[in-house]
């Protein structure tokens, strides 16, 4: 089966993590740092802190953010549900926006009118690699008093209006699952501009621990203190994962490049196919495409995936709506919420993209997909 999407693993990269088992810091050493400073390279300087998790960046930032029970947050309901669950998980309630119908992204007319004095975060979700509407975010975000998040995990590398993804909202959430563009395995990161919300993520991610002794209440104890003022979470990316990250970067260049290429050739190839709608491009924004978002018409979508599936291209669909998942239907939360989200889940197919997708493999893809459209 043809995988919609997969990691680029190279011999330095085997090497960079073999460096690091011969070494003498598997986890909290020197290589953890590198990666976070190869990360701000791509975020026009922003510092980073990296987590074991996309899923735990969100977590970690929502945190910082200072979400609670009581607290709203305003996302997009066109994504994997962790955007939502860990806000959830910390007791906020989650108001879903719908999506603009071109490029899948949140609303932020859509998020404004469900801004309340309880509005804590605004998330975008940067879908398939093309960044969101940050401007207009960012005005939403600001007369509501809200700290505005992205989640990046598509979007690593991706610039809007010449400013790099990373550098666009208050907090930054990125992902290195192996279909992502850079991997280490599992991880993840949060990238913010607020020395204040860094220090909190940062101290998050490591249990809560305040090792500095100007900031402890009880310094005197000796070398060895150290102390908790707020709970906090193992949520630290270790060191061999890190060299793998290090080396992944380093390449990021190379694999938006091949992914910008595999897109204008599908572009190409798929250009007036009947029934089909090709991912629409901002002009002012330069994606990093994770995801070939086509949308399939005439209610086919599902008769597409199962005849591309069974001709051996594992098509994928992204993404079941969150509020549909039953967690947040036993919360109350119904269908029709968000009818363009809704819509646009309903005919949606990620085609396979990754930089080592073959030009004879695309070929196949594109010939398969407009033989069972037409």
């Amino acid at each position: 089966m043809l995988p919609y999407g997969r990691q680029s693993i190279t011999e330095s990269d085997v090497e960079a993590v073999a460096e690091v088992l011969r070494g003498d810091w598997l986890t909290t050493g020197p290589a953890v740092g590198r990666f976070e400073a190869e990360l701000a390279h791509w975020t026009g300087g922003v510092p980073c802190v990296s987590v074991t998790s996309g899923t735990a960046a969100l977590h970690v930032a929502y945190v910082a953010a200072g979400v609670g029970a009581g607290d709203e947050v305003v996302t997009s309901p066109l994504t994997f549900v962790a955007t939502a669950a860990t806000a959830a998980l910390l007791g906020a309630r989650v108001r879903f926006a719908d999506v603009r119908p071109d490029t899948g992204n949140l609303d932020p007319d859509a998020a404004a009118a469900l801004v309340t004095a309880r509005t804590r975060v605004i998330t975008a979700v940067d879908y398939a690699g093309h960044p969101a509407d940050y401007d207009e975010l960012r005005q939403v975000a600001g007369e509501a008093g809200a700290v505005l998040v992205a989640d990046a995990a598509h979007s690593i590398g991706s610039a809007y209006k010449d400013r790099p993804v990373g550098s666009l909202a208050d907090l930054t959430t990125f992902s290195f699952f192996p279909t992502k563009t850079v991997t280490t395995a599992e991880g993840g990161a949060v990238a913010a501009a607020d020395p204040a919300l860094l220090l909190r993520a940062a101290r998050f991610r490591n249990h809560g621990l305040v090792r500095e002794p100007a900031e402890q209440r009880h310094p005197g104890e000796g070398g060895w203190h150290q102390e908790v003022h707020e709970f906090g979470l193992n949520y630290r990316l270790p060191d061999v994962l890190c060299a793998l990250g290090v080396s992944q970067l380093r390449r990021l260049e190379r694999f938006r490049e091949r992914r910008a290429e595999l897109v204008e050739r599908y572009h190409t190839m798929l250009s007036g196919v009947p029934g089909l709608t090709l991912p629409a491009q901002r002009a002012y924004v330069r994606p990093s495409w994770h995801l070939y978002p086509v949308r399939i018409g005439d209610g086919r979508r599902r008769e597409v995936y199962e005849r591309m599936r069974a001709s051996g291209i594992g098509v994928q669909v992204n993404y079941v709506p969150a509020y549909w998942h039953p967690v947040f239907e036993d919360l109350g939360y119904r269908r029709g919420l968000c009818p363009v989200a809704e819509a646009y889940y309903a005919e949606e197919l990620s085609l396979p993209l990754f930089p080592g997708l073959t030009d004879a493999q695309q070929e196949h893809v594109a010939e398969t997909l407009t033989g069972i459209l037409r």
